[in-house]
């Protein structure tokens, strides 16, 4: 269980040692680490902190320490002027601290140039999918016509794209079906591409996923959000694929492919799904099942229904739910969203608390939001841990174990939005 630290105790840059947990209470821009709080683990964080300014800025954590203090009766007395190996000394410190401050903002601003692009792009596309899906009920030639363009565009980027990493959003106010829908298109993109999907496989691939749902607009509210439904109502409930192709084909804008994810992303390959029970579902519509069944755990339709942790949802995907699904997709999946997926808090080896921001190169070492409370959550540092050796995750932290002001700073929402950034080559 994470436990909230006791108060911090002040000391002197001359007692810092292996071990202690320490806080820098001075801004981020004015010391060489990666944040301002976290585990001593080497004697070059020893020298760094005994250059900078951190006098009267300086304290450490006594429960969250391995080391203690050095007594200030056992710290040596300052001695007649340093000699020229000593200046020689402070000096390589000081252009140690330039080199790491520049490194750490470098790669500071990649990470927040990254997440800004897949946030525009987010914002962008969830204004044309929301017009279009409200239109597909009054309008769905036009309707049609913007979902295939946002389509197109959408799998061109993911196929040029040389790096394309997956990003947990900041907050997005308000409520409707772009958020879902944008959520499974984004997975199921990812996918696709990794499956091996041409340029044109993913443009249809994103088409029926951005409209999987559009059939939900004749299904009334009461009985989508209800938590338990009549079996008359489950019926009318599971209509909505074949609601959905209906306005599909109305639109005159959704070939073979669009229409079956429509149609079959609710069938599985065990026949437990609906409306068919069918075991023989095209790739599109399997890719589309389980990235769906994956959203849904985490962001659940009813609000009386609990959210599971992004761990937990593909954990139980995995072990309970798999003869559903494609297990090439599943293991494709799991890669891509990694061990700790974007949404989950964690506990790193230094005893910092975290959030998963992005998926990163790496199954065991994402991009990670440093828990600062000092700062606005939107200035907090990001590190990416796998360009950080010595720092990894020791463990997935539930919401429920964690203090409520703590919990409000990290926000890890009931419902997550993410989208995609690409790198050109």
């Amino acid at each position: 269980m994470w436990k909230r630290p006791e108060k911090p105790v002040a000391i002197h840059p001359s007692q810092v040692d292996l071990g202690l947990y320490v806080w820098l209470d001075m801004p981020w821009d004015d010391h060489p680490f990666l944040y301002n709080r976290f585990k001593i683990n080497d004697v070059k964080q020893i020298a760094s902190l005994r250059a900078i300014k951190s006098q009267g800025k300086l304290y450490y954590y006594p429960d969250k320490s391995t080391g203690t203090p050095i007594p200030l009766s056992e710290v040596p007395l300052p001695e007649q002027p340093a000699a020229d190996i000593d200046r020689e000394l402070e000096a390589a410190i000081q252009l140690e601290i330039v080199r790491s401050n520049k490194e750490k903002h470098d790669r500071l601003r990649q990470q927040k140039d990254a997440a800004a692009r897949a946030d525009r792009a987010w914002e962008q596309a969830a204004k044309v999918t929301r017009e279009a899906m409200i239109g597909m009920m009054h309008s769905p030639k036009q309707a049609g016509a913007q979902l295939v363009d946002l389509s197109k565009k959408t799998a061109s980027m993911i196929t040029q794209g040389q790096e394309i990493l997956l990003h947990l959003l900041g907050d997005k106010e308000g409520d409707g079906p772009q958020f879902h829908a944008l959520n499974v298109m984004t997975l199921a993109m990812l996918l696709g591409k990794v499956a091996g999907l041409s340029e044109a496989q993913l443009a249809e691939l994103a088409l029926g996923t951005l409209a999987h749902d559009i059939g939900k607009a004749k299904v009334p509210t009461h009985i989508l959000k209800a938590k338990t439904r009549a079996r008359h109502e489950e019926d009318f409930y599971r209509q909505h694929g074949e609601y959905g192709v209906e306005l599909a084909k109305i639109s005159g804008a959704f070939g073979p492919t669009a229409l079956s994810v429509i149609a079959d992303h609710h069938e599985y390959l065990d026949g437990s799904g609906w409306p068919k029970g069918k075991t023989n579902a095209g790739p599109a519509a399997r890719i589309v099942a389980l990235v769906d069944r994956y959203d849904r755990l985490g962001s659940p339709e009813c609000p009386e229904r609990e959210a599971l942790m992004p761990a937990e949802a593909l954990a139980r995907m995995f072990r309970v739910e798999a003869a559903r699904f494609d297990p090439r997709l599943m293991s494709l999946l799991i890669k891509l969203l990694g061990v700790y997926p974007p949404g989950t808090l964690v506990k790193l080896n230094d005893e910092t608390l975290a959030l998963v921001i992005s998926s990163g190169k790496e199954s065991l070492r994402p991009t990670v939001l440093i828990y600062t409370p000092e700062v606005d959550k939107r200035e907090a540092p990001t590190v990416d841990l796998g360009q950080v050796p010595e720092l990894k995750i020791e463990e997935a932290v539930r919401p429920s174990t964690i203090p409520a002001d703590v919990l409000t700073w990290l926000n890890p929402r009931q419902r997550l939005s993410y989208f995609f950034s690409t790198e050109k080559p």
